[in-house]
């Protein structure tokens, strides 16, 4: 296996039994120029969807009150 940096990043060479299909729609859909940088995308998409799925956990729970900001108004000196 090759393990090398890019983009901030640890790549590492890896073989995945994958829906080429599904991937070559993807490359279509997304406009990618490669599956390598069709499938970096959809993992990060997924990575993001799970934390904004995670972030529905807390949904309700931030109490806010109503009425002024307690942060002066524009122009005000503070």
């Amino acid at each position: 296996m090759c393990e090398c940096e890019t983009r901030n990043a640890v790549v590492m060479a890896t073989n995945l039994d994958v829906d080429i299909a599904a991937i070559d729609e993807l490359i279509k859909l997304g406009r990618f120029r490669s599956k390598r940088e069709a499938v970096d995308a959809a993992v990060l998409e997924a990575i993001a969807y799970r934390k904004q799925l995670k972030a529905l956990d807390f949904l309700g729970t931030i109490d806010f009150q109503q009425g002024g900001s307690s942060m002066p108004a524009s122009g005000e000196a503070r």
